[in-house]
């Protein structure tokens, strides 16, 4: 998308009342993927006794009945031996595919896709007593096979209908290579690195991005790009979404997921991942959030505030981009949340053997940031803004409003009293936390505040937190997630697809990442009166509704065939891999596709073309695409990336932050 593409309509997160949601650090954000391409970068590599990316020696039967999506739908990457396991069956009755229909038969088996053996049978249980979800528009039945557990390679048959699921493994270690791959995306997305064949794959192999004449090491203020005196380094980091722009405050969000992601189990990240650094001492992971951070320090200025936004010309592939880089003023926002991020990394770095004068350095970056951002706590600057004159600097308004600022400086003080373990970040903490969302509107838990939520149960968790304020967090949060929304909602099977959620929006696929990440910080920090079990199972529904446990029966990463996904996102937008690109626009039609590993935003049932059309311009059409227009929720969802006036972003569109609540999520299941 180019910075005339009408960029103050994205990144517009609402909840049904309309209220701006701000601190979900969500970013701005239907066809089959076959196989990767052999240019595809190199898969994970083999274990003993591992069949990833293998496929079934007994082909499934394709239903008959059903042209628009299948009958039979389950995580088409696998499932974890000790792990609910329910595939869910499909009758479509409102939505593009209402023509669709099939009945179930009263026999569902679970066939090993190796001899054909049946390993288990067992009758459908209609979801509601035979009614129709309104949300996703489907009857639904499901066959429960939770008690098979023995490795191996299977898919599920309905014996009367001779109706088959695509194939899946159950394994210990089933979702690995998906990690991999779901990690190795913030490699395509870093900036100012060539891509070489070797890493990226030669598909996707490009020069390094953003490093010409008043490029990202010569950014100027977006108010004077004329004038040298304000040139600075700002290269590095990642591209924040299907736009090549770098949002610091975002940008601080998707470390802190990261960094958790590797603090809560530090164990499972490999060396393997072919990035650049891959091999060296540290785990891959790590390196990339460090390639995160190197950026993150470039935007700090010595008095500790930090700069707000950079903004970066777009071109296909990134490499052809020519035009000027320019940044934005500090503002309080991006110092507090980089003040948390400087903090936690701190604490991550200076844990490892050779990284602890990097550690201490991020720690006097942290007591910077939060010492100016106490000094300064309203200074405000809203890029691509008339009221600015920021006009066309960056895509999505990167600035929050009081709330969103008093939630990072809550979440800042959290990580640097654990850092430092002074008195002046606790007692910040103790005088302050009654006054969030989850005390303030009576256990309010939501995946929409899940940043702020989850560090007040980090908070809980330390040693040193005054046991009054621990005590008083984590019965709230427990007292949340057993409401409507959470395990009400999981216990009743409100949602026939086991993945409930109040309402689907703009970034709807992170909002389950990060529904699931709630119901995992019950089980890691011991929170309420269930088994750790049964609050994994539940964080897990929301991971098999990603990898294809929904109504179009979908995996929401691209280009996973050669993982094992049957039908996988086949385009999205995103700059790079643009709209008619013969190379990248699209898995089965162009020449490579998007890379492997990319999740994308997911059902938006308040999508809707550009105001104006299809008067606006030819490129129009004469209606709105339908799907998604118009659909149940769950079914307002398509692949395509066609960019303004048809605004495939608000659907399609990738964000840093999808992708790291979905890695955080993903990694609790690796071992």
């Amino acid at each position: 998308m180019n910075t005339g593409d009408t960029p103050n309509k994205r990144r517009k997160f609402l909840l049904a009342s309309g209220a701006l949601i701000p601190m979900s650090l969500i970013g701005c954000g239907g066809s089959s993927s076959p196989s990767a391409p052999a240019s595809a970068a190199p898969p994970p590599a083999s274990e003993s006794g591992s069949q990833a990316g293998t496929r079934a020696l007994v082909k499934p039967v394709a239903p008959s009945t059903m042209t628009l999506g299948p009958a039979i739908v389950v995580d088409q990457f696998g499932y974890l031996p000790a792990r609910d396991k329910i595939a869910v069956i499909r009758n479509p009755q409102t939505g593009y595919d209402a023509a669709d229909s099939f009945s179930p038969g009263t026999v569902y088996e679970v066939v090993n896709a190796v001899s054909n053996a049946v390993v288990f049978s067992g009758a459908p249980v209609a979801w509601n007593g035979g009614a129709t979800d309104a949300s996703s528009g489907d009857q639904a039945w499901h066959v429960d096979f939770s008690a098979v557990t023995a490795p191996g390679q299977y898919f599920i048959r309905d014996a009367l209908a001779k109706v088959s699921s695509p194939p899946f493994r159950i394994a210990a270690d089933v979702y690995k290579p998906v990690l991999r791959a779901a990690v190795r995306y913030f490699y395509y997305q870093r900036a100012g690195i060539a891509k070489t064949a070797k890493l990226a794959g030669a598909g996707w192999a490009d020069a390094a991005s953003h490093l010409g004449p008043l490029q990202d090491r010569q950014a100027r203020l977006f108010s004077a790009p004329g004038d040298a005196s304000t040139e600075r380094d700002v290269s590095g980091g990642w591209y924040d979404a299907g736009d090549f722009n770098k949002y610091t405050r975002w940008h601080a969000g998707y470390l802190i997921d990261l960094l958790h992601a590797f603090a809560d189990n530090p164990g499972i990240w490999g060396k393997d991942y072919n990035i650049p650094e891959s091999g060296n001492q540290h785990p891959d992971l790590l390196d990339e959030i460090k390639w995160g951070m190197d950026w993150l320090i470039k935007m700090q200025e010595p008095s500790g505030a930090m700069l707000s936004i950079a903004g970066l010309a777009h071109a296909s592939p990134p490499s052809a981009a020519t035009g000027q880089t320019l940044y934005g003023p500090p503002n309080t926002s991006a110092t507090l949340a980089s003040a948390g991020a400087f903090a936690l990394g701190a604490m991550v770095f200076g844990a490892r053997a050779g990284l602890a004068s990097y550690g201490n350095a991020l720690k006097a970056r942290a007591e910077r940031a939060w010492n100016w951002a106490i000094a300064n706590p309203n200074v405000l600057f809203k890029n691509n803004d008339a009221a600015y004159n920021s006009q066309g600097l960056g895509a999505g308004q990167q600035e929050t409003d009081d709330y969103g600022r008093f939630g990072h400086k809550l979440a800042a003080a959290i990580y640097l009293y654990q850092l430092t373990g002074k008195a002046v970040y606790s007692s910040f903490v103790d005088a302050q936390y009654r006054n969030t969302h989850l005390f303030e509107w009576w256990n309010y838990v939501s995946p929409f505040e899940a940043a702020l939520q989850q560090a007040l149960m980090h908070y809980a968790s330390l040693p040193g937190a005054t046991p009054a304020t621990a005590a008083a967090l984590r019965a709230a949060y427990a007292t949340g997630m057993d409401g409507t929304d959470h395990w009400s909602a999981m216990s009743a099977r409100t949602d026939p697809y086991l993945a409930h959620l109040q309402v689907y929006t703009w970034g709807s696929n992170a909002i389950k990442s990060h529904e699931g990440n709630s119901f995992a910080a019950l089980a890691l920090y011991g929170l309420g009166t269930r088994p750790a079990a049964a609050n994994l199972n539940a964080a897990l529904h929301y991971v098999h509704y990603l990898h294809g446990v929904n109504p179009l029966g979908k995996v929401y990463l691209s280009n996973m065939g050669s993982l094992g996904a049957s039908n996988s996102v086949d385009q999205f937008y995103h700059t790079w891999f643009a709209h008619g690109s013969a190379r990248w626009d699209s898995v089965k039609d162009s020449t490579y596709g998007p890379p492997p590993g990319f999740l994308v935003g997911g059902p938006n049932p308040s999508y809707h073309w550009e105001n104006g059309c299809p008067t606006l311009h030819p490129l129009c059409g004469t209606q709105s695409p339908t799907p998604p227009t118009g659909q149940p929720p769950q079914k307002s969802y398509m692949d395509f990336n066609d960019s303004w006036p048809i605004n495939s972003w608000e659907v399609t569109e990738n964000s840093n932050g999808y992708q790291s609540a979905y890695i955080r999520l993903l990694s609790r299941f690796v071992s």
